[in-house]
């Protein structure tokens, strides 16, 4: 089992967080980080052997927390999956949304970057737990519709409380894939 992050690794994990998110991966310097984070760049350079491994950190538990998450999914059959598969999602979305907001800050990279390389399937099962299981095209469609409108909308710096926030894209959600609201 991991040890904890010590409180200087995760203070430099806090900026490094809000400004690749504000800034962009590559719009940030080490030195940027260190000053955020209130320490020397030699500091930050003791707990992370560079940029690249404090953005690894960053995007391991949303990718991790996806792929359980699409796991669990491929237990539920047909439209027993698609309420679950929304919420689950809308849920993850909103608790990583400055990790999302970097990844489509610089996409084509950030695509390229090792620990997203479980995204893809991860993806599609959630894609396929978001269309009941079907096959048919607009069903495939608006899962995919769904999957892109919550990042976009998570990514964006939208006006209103968390509650709200989730409560309206969990049952956007619903109507795009064509199910009742309650």
């Amino acid at each position: 089992m991991p040890r904890p992050p010590s409180a200087m690794r995760r203070q430099i994990l806090d900026a490094a967080l809000r400004l690749f998110a504000e800034h962009g991966f590559k719009g940030t310097s080490l030195h940027d980080i260190a000053v955020e984070a209130h320490c020397s760049k030699a500091s930050l350079l003791y707990h992370f052997a560079g940029k690249d491994a404090i953005l690894t950190e960053l995007l391991t538990p949303p990718a991790e927390s996806l792929t359980a998450m699409s796991e669990e999914l491929t237990a539920l059959r047909g439209e027993q999956a698609v309420e679950p598969a929304v919420t689950g999602y809308v849920g993850l979305a909103m608790r990583f949304h400055l990790e999302v907001k970097i990844i489509f800050a610089e996409l084509p990279d950030m695509l390229g970057h090792p620990v997203l390389a479980v995204i893809p399937r991860a993806v599609d099962q959630l894609a396929d737990a978001l269309a009941g299981r079907s096959r048919e095209p607009r069903a495939r469609i608006t899962a995919q519709m769904v999957i892109g409108g919550v990042a976009v909308t998570v990514a964006a710096d939208v006006d209103a409380d968390p509650g709200t926030m989730r409560t309206e894209m969990v049952q956007g959600a619903l109507r795009t894939l064509g199910r009742p609201t309650g």
